[in-house]
């Protein structure tokens, strides 16, 4: 009967001239109404009314709404607890599959059943984000695992798909490039067009079949004779492109996630892994593969110890010139600070300090060189007085420095980085 209910109201619907009419109850109900739908026609346009609904909503409605999902589609903690008394007593099938259903909040099963609007996930990814941005109670981040625990799983790398983004890529996709750009800023068109159009330019980029038009994470990559040290020479205007001959090396200059919804969901280090497969198969003569990388904890580090370390003091005055002239005399301090702080400023849990760092050696990268006057740009300058690093994807060495970052924290680092260290200062572990 409601299969017949559903095929009833579908064909209502799309009967020409007559919209669909949105629901005018309150968001609740048409929540519970969702949770209770037992055909996906009506499941659909229950979904797609709650998220036309919630797009409306003014920022304090939509905090409502997240409290609403936080409190009455909770778990309840006693039925969780007798289901785990009985699993633990029979350990058997029906125990454990009622335990399953009972542990997992009903706003679980709500967010899975809006995904099914059209649109549904890239809403949810929006709504995510909202909440995100929200001012985080106790309430709010219980919904936010529960988003992080879903997108793990609809976004796992077997549903991504990589695309090379070039000159002929649609304008809607090269625009949302040009937004989304993270690392150097691309200022126009022209801009665009220099690192798409050259020969020995690549961008790839994943995207969801759920999102086609919206990039999820993208990499720029310079084709290179020799390892860079200057952004600015890598992305100079009028440069003459490098021969097929004379490519030797692979460097990711930008990596920028898109989705700030999905943010804590890993794609970078399938990207590259991806990324690598796709060179060497085009280019089999390109045996290096590193990084150009920004360094964006670096002033803030420098400031911290600034009191006691007249040369990072001198350092910081220097770049806050705005000048690259200004840091001549201060070179040597710079990369010796720089290589201090990757590999010896921790976070509490053990970590490196530096964000773009943690990625790169979670990869299994090896931090191989340290460069000043790499980023002159007013952004380079602020954050890292002009400093950047290459991470070295040695694909002989990157499964053995992974496991190595992960069980023991290590910092796999060239000799020739590590003898930049001020004297008396170690790493306390062997790279």
């Amino acid at each position: 009967m409601a299969f017949f209910a559903d095929i009833m109201g579908t064909l209502f619907e799309r009967r020409p001239g007559k919209a669909a009419v949105p629901s005018r109850a309150p968001i609740a109900a048409l929540c519970d109404g969702l949770l209770s739908a037992q055909g996906e026609v009506s499941g659909m346009r229950l979904a797609r009314d709650i998220l036309q609904r919630y797009r409306a909503m003014a920022p304090e409605e939509k905090r409502g709404f997240f409290e609403h999902l936080a409190e009455a589609l909770d778990v309840d903690s006693a039925r969780v607890i007798a289901a785990a008394e009985r699993y633990a007593a029979k350990r058997d099938a029906a125990s454990y599959g009622e335990l399953s259903r009972e542990a997992e909040p009903r706003r679980q099963e709500l967010l899975r059943r809006l995904n099914q609007a059209p649109g549904g996930t890239e809403d949810l990814v929006r709504m995510r984000l909202d909440l995100l941005q929200m001012d985080a109670s106790p309430a709010l981040q219980r919904i936010d695992l529960d988003f992080a625990h879903l997108f793990g799983s609809w976004f796992n790398r077997g549903f991504l798909v990589l695309r090379h983004i070039d000159w002929r890529t649609p304008a809607n996709i090269l625009e949302k490039i040009i937004e989304y750009e993270a690392v150097h800023a691309i200022n126009d068109w022209d801009d665009l067009q220099r690192r798409l159009r050259p020969s020995d330019r690549r961008c790839f980029a994943f995207f969801h079949p759920a999102m086609p038009e919206e990039p999820l994470i993208f990499v720029e990559v310079a084709l290179c004779a020799g390892i860079p040290g200057s952004v600015q020479r890598l992305l100079a205007e009028g440069r003459d492109p490098v021969p097929d001959a004379e490519i030797d090396t692979a460097v990711f200059y930008s990596i920028s996630n898109c989705q700030e919804g999905l943010r804590g969901i890993s794609f970078g280090n399938s990207l590259i892994k991806q990324v690598v497969d796709e060179l060497r198969r085009d280019l089999p003569q390109v045996k290096t593969f590193v990084t150009l990388s920004p360094v964006p904890g670096l002033s803030g580090h420098l400031k911290a110890i600034a009191q006691d370390r007249p040369e990072a003091a001198a350092l910081l005055a220097a770049a806050a010139k705005g000048d690259p002239e200004a840091l001549g005399p201060h070179l040597a301090a710079l990369k010796s600070l720089t290589a201090e702080f990757l590999l010896t400023a921790k976070r509490p849990d053990g970590m490196p300090a530096d964000p773009v760092a943690r990625f790169h050696l979670g990869n299994g990268a090896l931090l191989h060189d340290v460069h000043a006057l790499a980023d002159t740009s007013a952004n380079g300058l602020r954050q890292s007085c002009s400093a950047m690093v290459n991470y070295l994807y040695d694909l002989a060495k990157v499964e053995r420095n992974n496991e190595n970052f992960v069980t023991g924290k290590t910092v796999a680092a060239a000799k020739s980085v590590q003898a930049l260290l001020p004297q008396g200062v170690s790493t306390g572990k062997k790279s």
